[in-house]
């Protein structure tokens, strides 16, 4: 299985999945632990994949989502952002719409 399909593969197992650094309970950078906030805050049940522990995953995401930073969001399959776009989502309640 290549990376691509790993991470493809862990998209469509979860609903809502954090690629992001560390874990919900222990997030590794500032832009992890807001989206891991933001996405508590919209009450969001939600996997966390942490990229620090797979540099094939970490350099893959960004090929695969054709974005260059960590973290990045996926909801239904779909790519939705980073945590700057996480947090303005939020501000206007898009996010909490897409969640629902």
């Amino acid at each position: 299985m290549s990376i691509q399909e790993k991470i493809q593969q862990h998209i469509n197992d979860n609903n809502i999945v954090l690629f992001m650094k560390g874990n919900a309970e222990l997030p590794m950078c500032g832009f992890s632990a807001r989206a891991v906030n933001i996405l508590k805050s919209c009450g969001a049940k939600f996997a966390t994949i942490d990229v620090l522990q797979d540099e094939e995953i970490r350099q893959g995401i960004k090929v695969f989502s054709n974005w260059p930073t960590i973290p990045q969001l996926y909801i239904k399959g779909e790519f939705v952002g980073g945590s700057d776009i996480m947090a303005d989502m939020f501000e206007s309640g898009e996010l909490q719409a897409l969640i629902k």
